[in-house]
């Protein structure tokens, strides 16, 4: 099913990510990979479960055979495309093959930089941005390629896009999605937010665009992985006083307090979104209680 049926029900939609395995899916269709397994117990709770591209350009099974399995184990998929590795002639049959396949949402992003990953070596592609991949996507639900060729059976996805409220000055980040908007995206996930008030004054702003938007949220498992993202990954800040509090139990109790963290900080935050955004990162035992912190009605 595709996200947007949901979004214009007036459900609050919840989503849930995973990473495919590093390596690939055993021939023996008993023995699920890891992500699947994820996967399907995040299902438990969640409309659909995003499948990340290479992420962080670590080299990765990829998101497509990853969604299709999902999709065999009545998993709603939500493949995640990125141009970093790919030309516009591939970007448009990956599309094609996805949709082919029956996968329902896709996600386009730009991708994360080469250097990040564990192919400090390989060549970047970058053929298109994410605003010309949403544009290229549009295309092909209309029946035409980049270039301007007809094409069969064109496809009938849902085309999400991602938006980063902690970006400064924020109004480079509305004047993006505005593009994203024009270009074809029809709903929004953002980069992971720890902080209400800015969450806050980014939607304000936001909201005149009237597109859907879930607020993503990486659960903070502890005190040296808060550290470690306000150092290496871009566009997320996490504040002191999270990493203090994490930090102020037993290792033991982490999962327990984390969960409570999320879900305050959801709660918090529901009411001016339409849906939510959990990047797990493994701890997919705690969505649930995240959830009812939050006072989010699930599955």
């Amino acid at each position: 099913m595709k996200l947007t049926t949901l979004f214009n029900k007036g459900e609050f939609v919840i989503t849930g990510e995973v990473g495919p395995i590093k390596g690939a899916i055993h021939r023996d269709k008993s023995i699920e990979p890891s992500c699947a397994i994820e996967a399907l117990q995040l299902n438990q709770h969640v409309h659909a479960v995003n499948v990340t591209d290479n992420q962080s350009a670590v080299m990765r099974l990829g998101s497509l055979a990853a969604s299709v399995r999902l999709k065999a184990n009545g998993v709603e998929p939500v493949y995640q495309l990125t141009c970093r590795d790919r030309n516009r002639l591939a970007l448009q049959s990956d599309l094609l093959t996805a949709y082919s396949l029956g996968i329902d949402n896709v996600l386009l992003l730009t991708g994360d930089h080469i250097q990040l990953g564990d192919h400090k070596e390989a060549k970047p592609v970058f053929d298109l941005d994410s605003v010309q991949l949403i544009d290229m996507a549009k295309g092909l639900k209309r029946g035409y390629d980049i270039s301007g060729n007809r094409i069969e059976n064109y496809l009938d996805m849902a085309f999400g896009a991602v938006v980063n409220p902690n970006s400064d000055p924020i109004e480079l980040q509305l004047m993006k999605m505005k593009k994203k908007i024009d270009a074809g995206a029809q709903f929004f996930q953002t980069q992971a937010v720890y902080d209400v008030k800015l969450f806050e004054t980014f939607i304000k702003k936001a909201e005149k665009f009237n597109c859907p938007i879930q607020v993503g949220f990486v659960i903070l498992k502890t005190p040296q992985m808060g550290r470690f993202m306000n150092k290496n990954v871009s566009g997320i800040h996490v504040p002191d006083e999270w990493i203090e509090e994490i930090g102020s139990v037993d290792k033991a109790d982490q999962k327990k307090k984390a969960a409570e963290m999320a879900g305050n900080f959801i709660k918090q935050v529901k009411h001016m979104v339409q849906g939510v955004h959990i990047m797990p990162l493994g701890w997919t035992d705690v969505v649930p209680d995240i959830l009812d912190q939050a006072g989010i009605k699930h599955k």
